[in-house]
Protein backbone atom coordinates (compact mmCIF):
# COMPACT_ATOMS: atom_id res chain seq x y z
CA UNK A 1 0.00 0.00 0.00
CA UNK A 2 1.41 3.48 -0.88
CA UNK A 3 2.54 5.53 2.09
CA UNK A 4 0.10 8.41 1.54
CA UNK A 5 -2.85 6.06 1.12
CA UNK A 6 -1.88 4.19 4.28
CA UNK A 7 -1.53 7.50 6.16
CA UNK A 8 -5.04 8.61 5.16
CA UNK A 9 -6.48 5.23 6.14
CA UNK A 10 -4.65 5.29 9.50
CA UNK A 11 -5.79 8.86 10.24
CA UNK A 12 -9.38 7.87 9.49
CA UNK A 13 -9.13 4.87 11.79
CA UNK A 14 -7.47 6.90 14.56
CA UNK A 15 -10.12 9.60 14.26
CA UNK A 16 -12.88 7.02 14.76
CA UNK A 17 -11.04 5.72 17.83
CA UNK A 18 -10.48 9.16 19.39
CA UNK A 19 -13.97 10.55 18.70
CA UNK A 20 -15.71 8.61 21.53
CA UNK A 21 -13.20 10.05 24.01
CA UNK A 22 -13.74 13.59 22.72
CA UNK A 23 -17.51 13.10 22.72
CA UNK A 24 -17.56 12.02 26.37
CA UNK A 25 -15.31 14.86 27.51
CA UNK A 26 -17.20 17.56 25.62
CA UNK A 27 -20.59 16.14 26.63
CA UNK A 28 -19.74 16.23 30.32
CA UNK A 29 -18.24 19.69 29.97
CA UNK A 30 -21.24 21.21 28.15
CA UNK A 31 -24.22 19.24 29.48
CA UNK A 32 -23.18 18.13 32.99
CA UNK A 33 -20.83 20.87 34.16
CA UNK A 34 -22.48 23.41 31.81
CA UNK A 35 -19.34 25.42 31.34
CA UNK A 36 -17.42 26.56 28.32
CA UNK A 37 -14.02 25.01 27.67
CA UNK A 38 -11.20 27.52 28.31
CA UNK A 39 -8.94 28.05 25.28
CA UNK A 40 -11.24 25.98 23.09
CA UNK A 41 -9.20 26.71 19.97
CA UNK A 42 -6.02 25.38 21.59
CA UNK A 43 -7.88 22.25 22.70
CA UNK A 44 -9.00 21.56 19.14
CA UNK A 45 -5.46 22.08 17.84
CA UNK A 46 -4.24 19.69 20.54
CA UNK A 47 -6.70 17.03 19.42
CA UNK A 48 -5.46 17.47 15.86
CA UNK A 49 -1.87 16.93 17.03
CA UNK A 50 -2.96 13.82 18.98
CA UNK A 51 -4.66 12.30 15.94
CA UNK A 52 -1.77 13.09 13.61
CA UNK A 53 0.84 11.87 16.10
CA UNK A 54 -0.99 8.62 16.83
CA UNK A 55 -1.46 7.98 13.12
CA UNK A 56 2.23 8.46 12.35
CA UNK A 57 3.16 6.34 15.36
CA UNK A 58 0.88 3.48 14.29
CA UNK A 59 2.38 3.59 10.80
CA UNK A 60 5.84 3.40 12.34
CA UNK A 61 4.82 0.37 14.36
CA UNK A 62 3.42 -1.39 11.33
CA UNK A 63 6.37 -0.61 9.07
CA UNK A 64 9.28 -0.82 11.51
CA UNK A 65 8.84 -2.02 15.10
CA UNK A 66 6.69 -5.10 14.52
CA UNK A 67 8.82 -6.44 11.63
CA UNK A 68 12.04 -5.53 13.45
CA UNK A 69 11.08 -7.35 16.66
CA UNK A 70 10.10 -10.45 14.72
CA UNK A 71 13.27 -10.30 12.60
CA UNK A 72 15.53 -10.05 15.66
CA UNK A 73 13.84 -13.05 17.28
CA UNK A 74 14.23 -15.10 14.10
CA UNK A 75 17.89 -14.18 13.70
CA UNK A 76 18.82 -14.81 17.33
CA UNK A 77 17.20 -18.27 17.26
CA UNK A 78 18.54 -19.21 13.85
CA UNK A 79 20.58 -22.47 14.03
CA UNK A 80 23.22 -20.89 11.81
CA UNK A 81 23.75 -18.21 14.48
CA UNK A 82 23.50 -20.46 17.56
CA UNK A 83 25.25 -23.62 16.38
CA UNK A 84 26.97 -22.54 13.19
CA UNK A 85 24.90 -25.02 11.12
CA UNK A 86 21.66 -24.76 9.18
CA UNK A 87 20.05 -27.99 10.47
CA UNK A 88 19.61 -29.00 14.11
CA UNK A 89 18.10 -32.47 13.63
CA UNK A 90 20.94 -34.20 15.49
CA UNK A 91 21.59 -31.41 17.99
CA UNK A 92 20.03 -31.39 21.46
CA UNK A 93 18.75 -27.90 22.19
CA UNK A 94 19.51 -26.52 25.65
CA UNK A 95 18.08 -23.35 27.14
CA UNK A 96 21.59 -21.98 27.68
CA UNK A 97 22.12 -21.98 23.90
CA UNK A 98 19.72 -19.06 23.66
CA UNK A 99 21.65 -16.74 25.98
CA UNK A 100 21.74 -13.99 23.32
CA UNK A 101 17.94 -14.05 23.29
CA UNK A 102 17.86 -13.36 27.03
CA UNK A 103 20.43 -10.58 26.71
CA UNK A 104 18.49 -8.99 23.86
CA UNK A 105 15.18 -9.27 25.78
CA UNK A 106 16.78 -7.62 28.83
CA UNK A 107 18.31 -4.81 26.77
CA UNK A 108 15.19 -4.12 24.72
CA UNK A 109 13.01 -4.20 27.84
CA UNK A 110 15.19 -1.66 29.63
CA UNK A 111 15.56 0.70 26.66
CA UNK A 112 11.91 0.71 25.61
CA UNK A 113 10.75 1.34 29.17
CA UNK A 114 13.11 4.27 29.60
CA UNK A 115 11.65 5.69 26.37
CA UNK A 116 8.05 5.07 27.45
CA UNK A 117 6.25 8.46 27.58
CA UNK A 118 3.52 7.24 29.94
CA UNK A 119 6.16 6.21 32.50
CA UNK A 120 7.81 9.61 32.26
CA UNK A 121 4.44 11.31 32.86
CA UNK A 122 3.77 9.17 35.94
CA UNK A 123 7.30 9.73 37.27
CA UNK A 124 7.01 13.50 36.90
CA UNK A 125 3.63 13.55 38.68
CA UNK A 126 4.93 11.29 41.47
CA UNK A 127 7.94 13.57 41.93
CA UNK A 128 5.66 16.61 42.03
CA UNK A 129 3.06 15.35 44.52
CA UNK A 130 5.69 13.75 46.80
CA UNK A 131 7.54 17.02 47.19
CA UNK A 132 10.62 15.60 45.49
CA UNK A 133 11.00 12.55 47.74
CA UNK A 134 10.36 10.24 44.77
CA UNK A 135 13.05 10.78 42.17
CA UNK A 136 12.11 10.80 38.50
CA UNK A 137 15.25 9.01 37.33
CA UNK A 138 15.24 6.49 40.18
CA UNK A 139 11.62 5.51 39.51
CA UNK A 140 12.16 5.19 35.76
CA UNK A 141 15.32 3.11 36.15
CA UNK A 142 13.76 0.79 38.74
CA UNK A 143 10.72 0.21 36.51
CA UNK A 144 12.99 -0.37 33.50
CA UNK A 145 15.04 -2.94 35.41
CA UNK A 146 11.84 -4.75 36.36
CA UNK A 147 10.66 -4.88 32.76
CA UNK A 148 14.08 -6.02 31.58
CA UNK A 149 14.24 -8.86 34.09
CA UNK A 150 10.64 -9.80 33.32
CA UNK A 151 11.24 -10.00 29.57
CA UNK A 152 14.43 -12.01 30.02
CA UNK A 153 12.59 -14.46 32.27
CA UNK A 154 9.61 -14.52 29.90
CA UNK A 155 11.93 -15.34 27.00
CA UNK A 156 13.40 -18.15 29.08
CA UNK A 157 9.86 -19.46 29.62
CA UNK A 158 9.18 -19.47 25.87
CA UNK A 159 12.46 -21.27 25.15
CA UNK A 160 11.92 -23.93 27.83
CA UNK A 161 8.15 -24.25 27.42
CA UNK A 162 7.48 -24.03 31.17
CA UNK A 163 3.79 -23.18 31.82
CA UNK A 164 3.28 -19.46 32.40
CA UNK A 165 1.14 -19.81 35.51
CA UNK A 166 4.10 -21.07 37.55
CA UNK A 167 5.87 -17.76 36.99
CA UNK A 168 2.85 -15.50 37.39
CA UNK A 169 1.58 -17.13 40.61
CA UNK A 170 5.07 -17.09 42.13
CA UNK A 171 5.53 -13.47 41.10
CA UNK A 172 2.30 -12.28 42.69
CA UNK A 173 3.11 -14.18 45.90
CA UNK A 174 6.34 -12.18 46.07
CA UNK A 175 4.42 -8.95 45.32
CA UNK A 176 1.96 -9.62 48.16
CA UNK A 177 4.83 -10.27 50.59
CA UNK A 178 6.62 -7.12 49.46
CA UNK A 179 3.45 -5.08 49.97
CA UNK A 180 3.59 -5.69 53.73
CA UNK A 181 7.19 -4.47 54.03
CA UNK A 182 7.47 -1.70 51.42
CA UNK A 183 6.91 1.97 52.40
CA UNK A 184 3.18 2.67 52.31
CA UNK A 185 3.42 5.68 50.01
CA UNK A 186 5.18 3.67 47.29
CA UNK A 187 2.81 0.68 47.16
CA UNK A 188 0.05 2.25 45.01
CA UNK A 189 2.67 3.82 42.73
CA UNK A 190 4.40 0.45 42.35
CA UNK A 191 1.16 -1.21 41.28
CA UNK A 192 0.51 1.61 38.79
CA UNK A 193 4.06 1.28 37.46
CA UNK A 194 3.22 -2.21 36.24
CA UNK A 195 0.43 -0.79 34.12
CA UNK A 196 2.23 2.16 32.54
CA UNK A 197 4.94 -0.12 31.15
CA UNK A 198 2.44 -1.82 28.85
CA UNK A 199 1.92 1.21 26.65
CA UNK A 200 2.68 2.59 23.21
CA UNK A 201 6.42 1.88 22.90
CA UNK A 202 6.87 -1.31 24.91
CA UNK A 203 3.88 -3.43 23.87
CA UNK A 204 4.54 -3.61 20.09
CA UNK A 205 8.15 -4.73 20.48
CA UNK A 206 7.35 -7.13 23.31
CA UNK A 207 4.50 -8.74 21.39
CA UNK A 208 6.63 -9.04 18.26
CA UNK A 209 9.48 -10.56 20.26
CA UNK A 210 7.24 -13.15 21.92
CA UNK A 211 5.54 -14.21 18.70
CA UNK A 212 8.85 -14.29 16.84
CA UNK A 213 10.42 -16.50 19.51
CA UNK A 214 7.49 -18.90 19.54
CA UNK A 215 7.66 -19.22 15.75
CA UNK A 216 11.42 -19.74 15.74
CA UNK A 217 12.06 -22.05 18.73
CA UNK A 218 11.40 -25.69 17.78
CA UNK A 219 8.41 -27.31 19.44
CA UNK A 220 6.70 -24.08 20.54
CA UNK A 221 3.12 -23.05 19.80
CA UNK A 222 2.61 -19.45 18.68
CA UNK A 223 -0.79 -19.31 20.37
CA UNK A 224 0.21 -20.99 23.65
CA UNK A 225 3.80 -19.82 24.02
CA UNK A 226 3.91 -16.64 21.91
CA UNK A 227 1.77 -14.55 24.21
CA UNK A 228 2.40 -13.79 27.87
CA UNK A 229 5.52 -11.61 27.68
CA UNK A 230 3.44 -8.51 28.35
CA UNK A 231 2.27 -10.08 31.63
CA UNK A 232 5.92 -10.38 32.68
CA UNK A 233 6.48 -6.75 31.68
CA UNK A 234 3.57 -5.73 33.94
CA UNK A 235 4.40 -7.89 36.95
CA UNK A 236 8.11 -7.47 37.53
CA UNK A 237 8.15 -3.63 37.67
CA UNK A 238 5.87 -3.85 40.71
CA UNK A 239 8.51 -5.93 42.47
CA UNK A 240 11.43 -3.76 41.35
CA UNK A 241 9.79 -0.46 42.41
CA UNK A 242 8.92 -1.76 45.89
CA UNK A 243 12.42 -3.23 46.23
CA UNK A 244 13.92 0.12 45.17
CA UNK A 245 11.77 1.97 47.71
CA UNK A 246 12.71 -0.44 50.50
CA UNK A 247 16.42 -0.16 49.73
CA UNK A 248 16.14 3.63 49.64
CA UNK A 249 14.38 3.59 53.01
CA UNK A 250 17.06 1.37 54.57
CA UNK A 251 19.82 3.57 53.15
CA UNK A 252 18.15 6.66 54.58
CA UNK A 253 17.86 5.06 58.03
CA UNK A 254 21.55 4.12 58.02
CA UNK A 255 22.53 7.68 57.11
CA UNK A 256 20.37 9.02 59.94
CA UNK A 257 22.04 6.67 62.41
CA UNK A 258 25.46 7.89 61.32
Amino acid sequence: MPVFEQLIQTISSTLSDVMPIATIIFSFQFFVLRRAIPNFKKVLIGFFYVILGLSLFLMGLERALFPLGKLMAEQLTNPAFIYGVEQTANITTHWLDYYWVYIFAFAIGFSTTIAEPSLLAVALKAHEVSGGSIGVRGLRVSVAIGVAVGLALGSFRIVTGIPIHYFIISGYVIVVIQTFFAPRMIVPLAYDSGGVTTSTVTVPLVAALGLGLAESVPGRSVLIDGFGLIAFASLFPIMSVMAYAKLTELKSKKQDEI
